[in-house]
């Protein structure tokens, strides 16, 4: 993977006066002298842990689930409590968080196992900004996002998803290794498969005591339970129990390296549970995932409660290193959170979903702020094909009628809602977290809803969102549904005219 992109080489040159002037919190020096009189590079090194397809459902966030290493990272640093991802899907989220784009701002709206891509291979991102800077850039796990040669990495060990959940223990081993191997600051992004499906409830005797059903509810904003829901909820557990003990193992190894101390450490989930309302949706429990960062010299054991998006991590780590952050990211940097700030760094988050794979096409636009979310359904009145995919594989349509008949009858109108979306929906999160009553047409939060809906076509048309034409957005719609294959490539590209803000030399 070799290339080297214009942009990224001159934005730097231009931004850093060298590129061993870093400013981390709580540094104000990056190099030493090593023997002989050598400088010594000393920005630190950056460990990007991905999870996937979990929410905030660790012990540290208060969920019933025993994650003792995550716990501590948390209390050696920051906890993000509203932390959410651009789409909920892990191709568009992985991009988003790389580039510091929304998906339709870079094209990766979908799966790259779908052949959804991004527009263009030289989209400047996080890994090939390291490198240019001076990092030595490595992974664990896979990519997911196309073209693959986009990413410029030095070093890269077991490329798939591994969903088997093979040879885990190999994963600290080799990312100890990659440390060790060079003088240089390094970047290593650890992409972990728990938690995605299969929910597999012990592998190796990781947890060591798996939950069972019994032990457990389902989720919240599931709204209904069954035995099977029960099930999944404590396997879906059980794989969070497994990644926080890989992850304890994974900070055992390196800090016998002995680098870990001039470490920063960011941990997040890709998106929320592959469940009912979760994964593919617009609703929380898809898009609000974990997000914690531990960095030498920040804040400890603190909790920030403001709106943040994962298109803010690229930003953050270019401040942590020194290096200015472009103008054209949408993304803020956390770095006055990590260095104890609480103000929030925006009213307004944003967030979409475009397609996963060629089966659950279905464009959704989002907006919240602490209080109240819109979602905008640009083409209303078409059935939701991913309804049925979502609950098909996670419960069968008698079983969810059966759980609905005894639910409330909000819940079953939210249903109801997921399958035939009206154009608006509107909620009030705080008192309503699991978005199940639709204010929309409530004369009583008018106000309320129509600033969000300003918000959210003030938002569309400054990212050059393509679907603010709704023209175009059935047109995407029906193009994936008249494909009629998981796997056959749509030429989307053709017609989104993405406006590539990377290229306006904006820095």
């Amino acid at each position: 993977m070799n290339y080297t992109n214009s942009f990224l080489s001159s934005s730097i040159m231009a931004l850093v006066p060298s590129v061993l002037t870093f400013c981390a919190p709580g540094s104000s020096v990056s190099t030493e002298k090593a023997e002989g009189g050598i400088q010594k590079d000393t920005r630190p090194n950056i460990l990007f842990i991905v999870s996937e397809d979990n929410g905030p459902e660790l012990g540290c966030y208060g969920a019933p689930v025993k994650t003792p290493n995550l716990d501590k990272l948390a209390s050696e640093g920051i906890m993000f409590k509203y932390a959410y991802v651009t789409q909920a899907g892990s191709s568009p989220s992985r991009a988003s968080f790389l580039t510091g784009l929304y998906p339709h701002q870079n094209g990766q709206i979908g799966l790259s196992t779908s052949y959804y891509s991004m527009y263009r291979e030289d989209t400047p991102n996080m890994i090939n900004t390291l490198k240019e800077a001076g990092y030595r850039t490595g992974m664990i796990g896979k990519v997911h996002v196309l073209p693959e040669s986009a990413f410029d990495l030095d070093w890269w060990e077991n490329t798939g998803g591994n969903f088997k959940r093979k040879n885990l223990a190999n994963y600290a081993v080799e990312a100890a290794k990659f440390f060790t191997e060079s003088d240089q600051p390094v970047y290593l992004q650890m992409n972990y498969p728990d938690a995605h499906v299969p929910f597999l409830p012990q592998v190796d005797g990781h947890p060591a005591y798996p939950l069972k059903a019994s032990d457990v509810e389902p989720l919240p904003y599931f709204g209904v339970t069954s035995d099977s829901l029960k099930q999944q909820t404590a396997d879906y557990y059980n794989c969070i129990m497994r990644l926080d003990d890989w992850i304890g193992d994974l900070f055992d190894k390196l800090k016998e390296t002995g680098k870990l101390g001039n470490t920063v450490i960011i941990y997040i989930g890709d998106h929320g549970a592959d469940m009912l309302r979760g994964k593919r949706t617009v609703y929380e429990g898809g898009l609000r995932i974990p997000l914690i960062i531990s960095s030498p010299g920040a804040v400890k054991n603190s909790v920030y409660d403001g709106l943040v998006s994962t298109i803010d991590i690229y930003p953050t780590v270019l401040s942590v290193i020194g290096i200015q952050v472009p103008s054209y990211l949408p993304g803020k940097s956390l770095l006055p959170v990590l260095n104890g700030s609480t103000d929030p760094i925006r009213k307004f988050l944003f967030a979409e979903y475009n397609v996963q794979s060629n089966d659950n096409p279905y464009p959704q636009r989002s907006v919240r702020n602490k209080r109240f979310k819109l979602i905008y359904n640009p083409i209303a009145g078409n059935e939701n094909p991913g309804f049925y995919y979502t609950v098909g594989k996670k419960i069968s349509r008698s079983d969810l009628e059966s759980a609905l008949t005894n639910a409330p009858k909000e819940v079953q109108d939210a249903y109801e809602m997921m399958k035939n979306p009206p154009e608006y929906e509107f909620y009030d999160l705080k008192n309503d977290p699991y978005e199940w009553n639709n204010l929309a047409n409530d004369p009583e939060y008018k106000k309320a809803f129509e600033n969000l809906k300003n918000q959210l076509l003030n938002w569309q048309k400054a990212t050059s969102d393509p679907f603010i034409d709704k023209d175009v957005a059935k047109k995407f719609y029906l193009d994936v549904l008249g494909a009629n294959k998981k796997k056959m490539e749509i030429k989307y590209h053709d017609y989104m005219d993405p406006h590539l803000v990377f290229e306006k030399g904006e820095k």
